[in-house]
């Protein structure tokens, strides 16, 4: 996209914006009177737990290569300690290594029935406990007490990125790793970020508060990390404004 033709597809974004909102006036209609958002609440486990296996398959390979050095990160115990911000319904745990202690926090605690059902599939690592919790406060976890801090899109739909990542510093122990996969926004000149755009206000109320414009990559950036391992990549997710990704890992 032109300079020019970015400039005008910004003043477009209102009017494609009102006609998606206009389509998906139900949904607009059910979250003024309250009645939303308890609704999505329950029935959202249910459609990531279908989302996930397919977005596995489609990203197995970056999944598998990502998770491969976890065990580097193992601490004096000799067992690698590994919590998972915003576990869902453990849709990364067959990538974790064997005998790893997994401590899985989320806000939705509906997604508990699906999360066992996962624990009951991967036999191969120990599960410590499951606790419902934001990113941005995980005062349950107590200080440097963990090796690993998993994230997978997650950042997208959280209250703020930094107050996630001031916490992910805090419960690792020093030398730790955090290691995430997240959509992000395209290229601010594409066409594809007037669309997300233009998809922005209605997916948050479709995915749970998932924005589509988040630039999180800079939120990394930005982190007290020491060391900050980061790859863009376009996930072969076809037909959908999610395909920008960040991935990769770093290390307080």
């Amino acid at each position: 996209m032109t300079e020019a033709a970015a400039a005008g597809g910004t003043m477009l974004v209102p009017l494609f914006q009102g006609c998606v909102k206009l389509l998906a006036l139900p949904i607009y209609v059910l979250a003024f009177l309250g009645y939303w958002d308890p609704v999505c609440k329950r029935i959202f486990p249910y459609f990531i737990s279908k989302f996930s296996k397919r977005y596995n398959q489609k990203l197995h390979r970056e999944k598998e290569l990502l998770f491969s050095n976890l065990e580097d990160f193992t601490g004096s115990s000799g067992q690698l300690l590994l919590l998972e911000i915003g576990a869902g319904s453990g849709a990364n745990f067959q990538f974790y290594p064997p005998d790893c202690q997994v401590t899985c926090t989320d806000p939705n605690p509906n997604f508990k029935r699906y999360l066992r059902q996962s624990m009951a599939e991967n036999q191969h690592l120990q599960f410590e406990r499951f606790v419902v919790a934001s990113g941005e406060d995980l005062r349950q976890v107590p200080d440097g007490s963990v090796d690993v801090v998993v994230c997978t899109l997650v950042l997208c739909s959280v209250a703020s990125v930094p107050a996630v990542l001031k916490e992910v510093l805090r419960v690792l122990r020093r030398g730790g790793a955090f290691y995430f996969i997240e959509h992000v926004a395209a290229d601010r000149s594409s066409w594809r970020y007037f669309w997300q755009q233009v998809y922005d206000p209605t997916w948050k109320y479709l995915g749970d508060g998932c924005s589509l414009i988040r630039e999180t990559w800079k939120d990394l950036e930005n982190g007290k990390f020491s060391e900050l391992k980061l790859r863009h990549i376009d996930a072969p997710l076809n037909w959908t404004p999610t395909r920008p990704h960040i991935i990769g890992y770093a290390v307080k």
